[in-house]
């Protein structure tokens, strides 16, 4: 995986792209949860310090185990993705550094169990908007995160805490963190107006 730098010119937002990237993203979950109905691609998810389990790194936010885990996650990630359309970030990079960050943190340290399910990103993205707003210092972002703040500020919390049972509460941890790093990362160039982020 390389880095460069971007210009602005190089990535400006386009609402009918960004729709329709959110659109092709959710709609990928969904026929992956019909086609699970099926076959076992379950047995795909991620398995901590497991080999088998290292594909679940990328195919973790495609997982669901049911109907209420699938609505539960498309929800939010819908609204969150849309948020991040509006921010100057490279949407694409973003969801991707936060996937592979806590897929590969949960990989090491998280139980053994096969952890599933979109959340990751969900929390990943709930930790980008809101320290993104604080670390940019703008206005619309700062509006932003205080607007997921408010909305999933007590989701975020409790879901993070270990309360055990069918629950990845570590997934939801690493995610909120790897959101928060990221943000960390790219605010410098995004202040500065030098760039937007890191290109994978």
């Amino acid at each position: 995986m390389s880095l460069r730098k971007l210009s602005g010119a190089e990535h400006i937002h386009s609402l009918r792209r960004d729709l329709k990237g959110i659109a092709l993203f959710l709609g990928l979950i969904w026929l992956v949860f019909v086609v699970d109905r099926f076959l076992p691609l379950e047995n795909f998810g991620l398995i901590p310090r497991s080999l088998k389990g290292l594909v679940g790194i990328i195919t973790l936010p495609f997982l669901h185990a049911d109907w209420s885990h699938l609505t539960g996650n498309s929800v939010p990630l819908a609204v969150l993705l849309l948020l991040l359309a509006g921010s100057r970030a490279n949407s694409i990079d973003i969801v991707v550094l936060i996937s592979l960050l806590a897929g590969v943190a949960l990989w090491l340290m998280g139980r053994t169990a096969i952890h599933i399910g979109a959340s990751v990103l969900v929390f990943g993205l709930v930790g980008f908007l809101v320290c993104a707003g604080f670390f940019e210092k703008r206005m619309l972002s700062a509006v932003i995160a205080i607007g997921v703040a408010i909305t999933y500020g007590s989701t975020l919390l409790a879901g993070i805490l270990p309360t055990g049972g069918g629950v990845s509460w570590e997934g939801h941890l690493f995610g909120a963190a790897a959101g928060a790093l990221v943000a960390y990362y790219i605010s410098g160039d995004l202040r500065r107006g030098t760039g937007d982020g890191p290109r994978v």
